[in-house]
């Protein structure tokens, strides 16, 4: 037959099993499995396996025979294993195929060994039968105990929980095979701390068994062991610790540890001051134990408790300031409570703690009380020295009634008696102040440190002793063809003088004036008046100015009047009536000089750009290269012109060794400005004599400055000289020249130049003959 025989030991025990011949379909043929054995097809054979106990003691142990039904027993058959273990852990014996363990083995560290079995003829060298394969499983002991993989334990489980509350599930493993036997079925049970907590055998649920307060006992510790085997005879145990947290809840209401407390304020304490700290515990911890402090029948709120968050403490500060004189003593009942409390906890919390505070009021030498927090006081203008403005007063607030002086500080106008009084020591005016802010000091005078001030504001009152006047100056002009009537000016007043209603003001004119006038005043009744012209025409040569006296009068009791004047210049008018010329010498003089002004100083910015150009010309010129051939001598002379004009005669030769050989040293002189130039021009213009003989010697000044320049180039170049020039019959018309002048001008003779200058001769002749 062409098979394998297995031939198991089972604990020393050999049993025999039939001989299973192979089939080639193992899917369409069944095959009788015996009783007891475990078979299972694969690659179309029908293989066995062999049972090994684990952590068998004796070596070479007997495991199980395979033989071929084609051995006869005469020895040429030789047995083989192959596969995992083969040769290592397991052998065979050739002859017999008996196989054996060479060691002990560990289910847990490998259940199953699969191999696979030849056999040979070893006269011929060839396998007689085809490789089977078969397997080798090593049977469970219990040879492990329960272990707890996550220990030690820790759970957290609020105080006060009821029976039956779960703490905390623990689990433990067997490394044994849960498939034989009990080996690996766990009982749990507790070997501490029973009479607090219980454990479910088989899930190892923990449980609390009794009411625990955390006040008395925060922690527990308990042991909790696991047993294998059901806990049988035998069996394996592990056991693990667990620590259990009993977390607070707020169960307790806070108390004060003092029924009565004593504390002390001085009077002089500000508002905000403590006083002092109330201390109440409470055996909770954390958030439940958060207290808030509070005031009971304080019915004259002057303190008040605010609570300390880190130290939970009260402290009492003070809410208003207090006085000994009034009330030297309180007496308040502070209450303290939980800040977080829940509704299932509020039976605990029914009744607060309280105590009694009774505050004492220390006296202080407090300084003067004003009767009044500022005074306001009013006098009028003008008063005499010495009059009686006001009275102030302050006492003193301590028992003792100390007496009191008064003083004012930084005040030249008013004084203090010493019963208070103010009088005023100068002259009081409204105009130049109408309001002053004084600060009366009390003082002690049995203790001098003690002192107190208080503002007082006087008001200076108006009477009437401004007259009114005009509001501004008025320049004011009448044409000389001016119609009957025609308006010339509109006039308004102002009054210093302060009035409860509005000022009003009356305008007239003088008394002196109203009999012979070419003007009237109209009032407009609006603070506002007009002045017309009561003929027509007027003439300049005549009657240049006109000069009204105005009479305006206030609303005021009594009233006060002003004569204000107004001046009124006649005018050479267009037909449009613009003014083209007026008798104002003032203003014409004013005008004149502003145009001479702007054309010296015209005159002046030109000299000095043209100086400045012509000082950068030279520069340039002097840049360039006088001699551009060096290689060529020169022996020509080179000629040096002093002045512009004169010609050959002023030449001088020098021969160009000398010139290069020596050098010539100018004295340095501080040039003139283009300012101090045109001034010294302008007093030479004003010079007498022969006009030669004033222009040589300013031509020969300017030589001289010119010779002694370090800055004049040398070679050719342009002075420039200005001269005004004498002579003139008219003299000069510039108004500089009439500050140096004392003897009166004529301008008569400009009549003499034609009709345009007519009117100029008129106008400087009035002007002159209207200074005189």
């Amino acid at each position: 037959m062409d098979c394998f025989i297995f031939l198991p030991f089972l604990l020393g025990i050999p049993l025999l099993w039939p001989c299973l011949k192979a089939t080639e379909n193992p899917k369409t043929e069944k095959v009788k499995q015996p009783e007891g054995s475990h078979l299972r097809v694969k690659r179309g054979w029908v293989w066995n396996q062999f049972f090994v106990p684990e952590e068998m003691n004796t070596t070479n142990h007997l495991i199980g025979r395979i033989r071929s039904d084609l051995d006869n027993g005469n020895n040429s058959f030789q047995y083989r294993l192959l596969g995992v273990g083969a040769g290592s852990i397991f052998d065979i014996d050739p002859k017999t195929g008996d196989i054996y363990a060479k060691q002990k083995l560990d289910r847990e560290e490998r259940s199953l060994y699969t191999l696979r079995a030849q056999v040979t003829d070893t006269t011929v060298g060839k396998n007689v039968e085809t490789e089977s394969e078969f397997v080798i499983r090593v049977l469970d002991i219990n040879d492990n105990e329960p272990k707890f993989l996550h220990g030690p334990y820790e759970a957290v489980v609020p105080e006060m929980s009821p029976e039956g509350t779960f703490v905390i599930q623990v689990t433990a493993s067997d490394a044994d095979d849960p498939a034989t036997g009990n080996n690996a079925r766990l009982l749990y049970s507790l070997l501490q701390g029973q009479a607090y907590f219980s454990v479910e055998p088989t899930t190892g649920i923990i449980r609390i068994s009794s009411k625990m307060d955390r006040e008395l006992q925060e922690e527990y510790w308990i042991i909790i062991q696991a047993k294998d085997m059901i806990g049988q005879h035998g069996a394996l145990s592990g056991t693990a610790s667990v620590l259990i947290k009993l977390s607070d809840i707020n169960d307790n209401k806070p108390i004060f540890k003092d029924s009565f407390y004593r504390l002390t304020v001085s009077e002089s304490a500000p508002m905000g001051t403590t006083i002092g700290r109330i201390t109440a515990y409470d055996n909770d911890i954390g958030e439940n134990a958060e207290m808030e402090y509070f005031i009971e029948g304080d019915d004259s709120q002057t303190f008040d408790i605010i609570t300390n968050n880190e130290t939970q403490e009260g402290i009492v500060i003070l809410k208003k300031e207090v006085d000994f004189e009034q009330q030297n003593h309180y007496g308040i009942r502070a209450k303290v409570r939980n800040c977080h409390v829940e509704k299932e906890l509020m039976e605990y919390h029914e009744e607060t703690s309280s105590t009694y505070i009774r505050v004492q009021v220390e006296d202080v030498d407090e300084p003067p009380v004003f009767l009044l927090p500022y005074y306001v006081f009013e006098i009028f203008e003008e008063n005499p020295h010495g009059s009686f403005i006001g009275t102030v007063s302050a006492v003193d607030p301590d028992q003792r009634k100390s007496p009191i002086r008064y003083s004012i500080t930084g005040s030249k106008v008013f004084s203090v008696h010493g019963n208070g009084t103010i009088i005023n020591t100068d002259h009081l005016d409204r105009e130049t102040s109408a309001w002053y802010n004084l600060s009366v000091t009390a003082i002690e005078r049995d203790n001098a440190q003690q002192f107190s001030s208080v503002p007082v504001y006087v008001q200076v009152l108006n009477i009437n002793d401004n007259a009114p006047e005009f509001s501004q100056y008025y320049e004011t002009y009448v044409c000389e063809n001016a119609d009957y009537g025609q308006t010339i000016q509109t006039i308004s007043a102002v009054d210093r003088d302060e009035f409860v209603e509005e000022h009003h003001f009356y305008f007239n004119l003088s008394v002196e004036d109203t009999s012979n006038s070419s003007f009237i005043i109209i009032d407009n009744q609006d603070n506002t008046a007009v002045v017309l012209t009561t003929r027509t025409g007027f003439s300049l040569q005549e009657e240049p100015v006109f000069y009204i006296p105005i009479l305006i009068a206030d609303n005021g009791i009594p009233p006060l009047t002003s004569t204000n004047t107004l001046t009124v210049y006649v005018c050479d008018c267009d037909d449009k009536g613009n003014a083209q010329i007026c008798s104002n010498k003032e203003l014409s003089f004013s005008m004149g000089f502003g145009i001479e002004v702007i054309v010296a100083i015209l005159i002046c910015v030109t000299v000095i750009f043209g100086f400045i150009f012509l000082i950068l010309a030279l520069k340039q010129r002097r840049k360039q290269t006088l001699f551009p051939e060096k290689s060529e001598d020169f022996r020509a002379n080179i000629f040096r012109y002093d002045d512009e004009g004169g010609g050959e005669e002023d030449t001088e030769a020098f021969d160009i060794v000398e010139l290069r050989n020596s050098t010539i040293m100018r004295e340095r002189k501080v040039r003139k400005t283009a300012s101090l130039e045109i001034r010294s021009l302008y007093r030479q213009s004003l010079q007498v004599g022969p006009d030669s003989a004033v222009f040589r010697k300013f031509i020969l000044e300017k030589l001289e400055e010119a010779n002694t320049d370090p800055c004049a180039p040398p070679f050719d170049s342009l002075q420039t000289y200005a001269f005004e020039g004498t002579g003139s019959s008219a003299g000069s018309l510039s108004s500089l020249g009439s500050v140096v002048t004392e003897q009166d001008e004529n301008f008569d003779y400009l009549s003499d130049l034609g009709p345009r200058f007519k009117r100029l001769a008129y106008m400087f002749g009035s002007a002159v003959q209207s200074n005189k």
